[in-house]
């Protein structure tokens, strides 16, 4: 039985949902989510509508609510969601029905998968200075975002120091948004070239000939922003050997869960990551990571790495297995 298969016939009982507005400054910005509270048979279940922009939010909170009540298995409750599209907000849907489903059930989503819940290895994402950080930490690893002007002395003290785990190019974003950019021969041979085998190039532009600069090295590369499932990664122009799975990025728990077998039976490892999660949707990432890649290079750091500067007393890495009573995490 397939792991989408484990979950479909999953009663649950909806009798309405709130929303609850989230806001936090993040170092030059500050992030907007929405947290989704499903309530039904005296239980709750959460999840978390990272959508960035603003004014999304704003007309969610405006919207008429989707009607969930005539939903009684998870299967039904996401057919009823698909207006919703497959994106962001359709993962804060889907995953605060399923943590309900489980909670009505007094099941762990592990449980109901047949996994183990596992200590997390995690990674910081920072556009701080790194060393800052190993500063107070020197077990800190790292998931960073190259800059071309980062200079040879930078790049040769980040690689000597062994704790850059992913170089995120950034390459795939609309040219709207204010991340990223147009490749940089220099700074992509120097992430290919000054960092080993076990970092990994994110996101990296590979069309337009840009792949001639990893051919030998494709299995270093893995891709984030392109992809939403299994028709994306079957797109590529070579099977790739690494891939990091965003929950929220595909939408639909069905079409999370396909890329993740998918991947699984083709020996492609996977690496979690976040959307600068400000409330409960962390802790499901963080869980979906414990129980499928855990002992990866996951960018799913506490959220207290989003805020401020570098300081002691942070959790370590790896993270202590959930311990949930009941839902996701």
């Amino acid at each position: 039985m397939g792991l989408y298969e484990r979950i479909a016939a999953l009663p649950v009982e909806v009798e309405g949902y709130e929303l609850a507005r989230i806001e936090q400054p993040v170092g030059s910005w500050t992030r907007v989510t929405t947290e989704i509270v499903m309530r039904g048979r005296g239980s709750i279940g959460r999840g978390e509508d990272v959508t960035y922009e603003v004014d999304e939010h704003d007309l969610l909170a405006a919207a008429a609510p989707v009607d969930l009540t005539s939903a009684s298995t998870f299967a039904k409750a996401s057919a009823l969601l698909t207006p919703l599209g497959d994106g962001y907000r359709r993962w804060g849907f889907e995953s605060a029905v399923l943590d309900l489903a489980l909670r009505q059930a007094g099941m762990t989503l592990g449980a109901l998968l047949g996994l183990a819940y596992r200590p997390v290895r995690f990674c910081m994402s920072t556009r701080q200075d790194a060393r800052t950080w190993l500063a107070v930490d020197s077990t800190l690893e790292f998931k960073l975002d190259p800059e071309p002007d980062w200079d040879d002395t930078y790049l040769d003290e980040l690689a000597a120091g062994g704790r850059v785990r992913v170089l995120d190019l950034k390459a795939h974003y609309p040219p709207d948004v204010d991340v990223g950019g147009p490749p940089d021969e220099r700074l992509y041979v120097a992430c290919r070239d000054r960092f080993g085998d076990d970092t990994t190039i994110e996101d990296a532009w590979i069309a337009d000939g840009w792949l001639d600069l990893f051919r030998g090295r494709e299995h270093r590369l893995a891709f984030d922003a392109i992809i939403h499932g299994v028709a994306d990664i079957d797109a590529l122009p070579f099977r790739p050997s690494r891939m990091n799975i965003k929950p929220s990025r595909f939408g639909p728990v069905a079409n999370l869960l396909a890329t993740i077998e998918y991947c699984q039976d083709r020996g492609i490892a996977l690496y979690g990551g976040g959307q600068t999660e400000l409330g409960i949707g962390r802790d499901h990432i963080q869980a979906i990571a414990s129980l499928f890649y855990a002992d990866a290079a996951n960018d799913v750091a506490p959220r207290a790495y989003n805020i401020g500067v570098a300081r002691a007393g942070l959790p370590g890495s790896p993270l202590p297995a959930p311990a949930p009573q009941g839902g996701i995490a």
